[in-house]
């Protein structure tokens, strides 16, 4: 990976579920770290394809693994980072930690390195859960366990993002993490009139500096030369983040299929 002297059409592409995806305008102020990697990354194009309410199995059911194989190339990048819907049961996306779970990410890995890419795995960030003491809880319970385990076996760069929120998680405590998760009272933003208290979904701030941090393990690991990062000391406002607009975030979630899920699609819509 070091050393790559053309480097105009490197791509990292990023599969995932809704703490990575890119969300659309309606969705504002929620972001997902996928949403904000490109200002801590240049000379390369992060193509966002993760999804919301996907796990490492439907995204792989769904045809949107396919998407990326038929589109990624020798030298691209592809961040794989799954676990907060796969712990979910009984709707055809839950895996097993140590099942399922590592079977489909192997999936991943080996489907980007035969098609001369570098895969890279990327745990979950934690949810936001406290006891009435004060504890932090950690629900994903044992799916980063499971990557970190599959990393070393197959030998695929590993970028710890659940164990990095956590610590931060807990200095935050339970009343400052609420800055940085997806928070509102009745009335304070038009797109969430009733407010909402969401313990899975960041704002800009928390997505923000998550991809600060998946950006400065990409560097410090050599997983794409320096040359290929900025602005991982900077300050970035919130008001620095994008969003979609709807009508493209519905245009990319539709087309990013491919294989025999894009197949079925074309099909149905031919009837």
């Amino acid at each position: 990976m070091k050393g790559r002297d053309d480097v105009r059409h490197l791509r990292v592409f990023l599969a995932g579920d809704s703490s990575v995806t890119s969300r659309p305008r309606s969705m504002a102020p929620m972001t997902g770290w996928g949403q904000v990697l490109q200002i801590f990354i240049q000379n390369a194009e992060v193509v966002n394809a993760a999804r919301a309410g996907a796990s490492s199995r439907s995204f792989v059911e769904r045809g949107r693994l396919d998407w990326i194989l038929e589109n990624i190339a020798p030298g691209d990048l592809l961040l794989v980072s799954f676990g907060l819907i796969d712990m979910k049961p009984g709707d055809g996306r839950f895996t097993e930690p140590f099942g399922d779970y590592q079977r489909y990410l192997r999936k991943y890995v080996l489907g980007a390195r035969a098609r001369g890419a570098h895969p890279v795995l990327v745990t979950s960030h934690e949810r936001r859960v406290f006891d009435d003491h004060g504890n932090m809880r950690r629900p994903l319970g044992l799916y980063p366990t499971a990557m970190r385990e599959l990393a070393a076996g197959l030998s695929v760069p590993l970028i710890d993002l659940n164990e990095w929120s956590v610590e931060w998680w807990r200095q935050a405590g339970a009343e400052g993490t609420k800055q940085l998760f997806l928070y509102m009272e009745p009335g304070e933003d038009p797109n969430f009139p009733e407010g909402i208290a969401d313990n899975t979904h960041l704002r800009g701030h928390g997505a923000v500096e998550c991809a600060r941090f998946v950006a400065g393990e990409m560097c410090a690991q050599g997983v794409l030369t320096s040359n290929h990062f900025r602005n991982l000391e900077a300050k970035v406002p919130e008001a620095a983040v994008e969003f979609l607009d709807d009508e493209v975030f519905e245009k990319l979630t539709k087309s990013r299929v491919g294989g025999r899920a894009a197949s079925a699609e074309m099909s149905e819509a031919l009837l």
